[in-house]
């Protein structure tokens, strides 16, 4: 079996798996995963791409953050006296 025809297989058993697995749609398979072969076969390969030497960094400078400002404890209502109940 030819590289060819091994990338035919895959690519059909692959359709026939994205599909849900599908009987009766053999030929069909078939015919596309011949036509993405060929179309792979003619694409150009794309070159690896180089990747860019890395920046050197400055140094970082300390972030200064505002303190949060204290917080001041809300006025409280009084609580109403509590009537004596009538025993």
């Amino acid at each position: 079996m030819s590289v060819e025809e091994k990338r035919v297989r895959e690519f059909a058993y692959q359709i026939w798996e994205s599909e849900g697995k599908p009987e009766g749609q053999e030929e069909r398979h078939w015919d596309m995963a011949r036509k993405l072969a060929e179309a792979e076969a003619l694409a150009p390969k794309a070159a690896p791409r180089k990747r860019a030497a890395a920046k050197p960094k400055a140094p970082a400078e300390p972030k200064v953050t505002a303190l949060p400002a204290a917080k001041t404890p809300a006025a409280k209502k009084p609580r109403a006296v509590k009537k004596p109940t009538a025993g």
